[in-house]
């Protein structure tokens, strides 16, 4: 592995560990929300949807990665 591929893999990395901090933050807002259970069941049922689409999302976000980082390192 070359100096340059050892950068882009670092930023890469960097990139994901950012944007999962970010949705964990927003998923632990939201968690910590619902549980309280002092909203109705329009919201309820609104933050839970929510917190499914973020779930996949992050499901995304992870196959994403790994398919640049196995197309980019191993399949060259």
């Amino acid at each position: 592995m070359t100096n340059n591929e050892i950068v882009e893999l670092a930023g890469m990395v960097s990139e994901l560990l950012g944007t999962l901090s970010i949705a964990y933050a927003a998923l632990a807002v939201h968690h910590r929300f619902k549980n309280e259970h002092k909203v109705d069941d329009a919201v309820f049922m609104e933050m839970s949807r929510e917190m499914r689409i973020a779930f996949f999302g992050v499901a995304f976000m992870l196959i994403g990665f790994s398919a640049q980082v196995i197309g980019r390192f191993f399949l060259t």
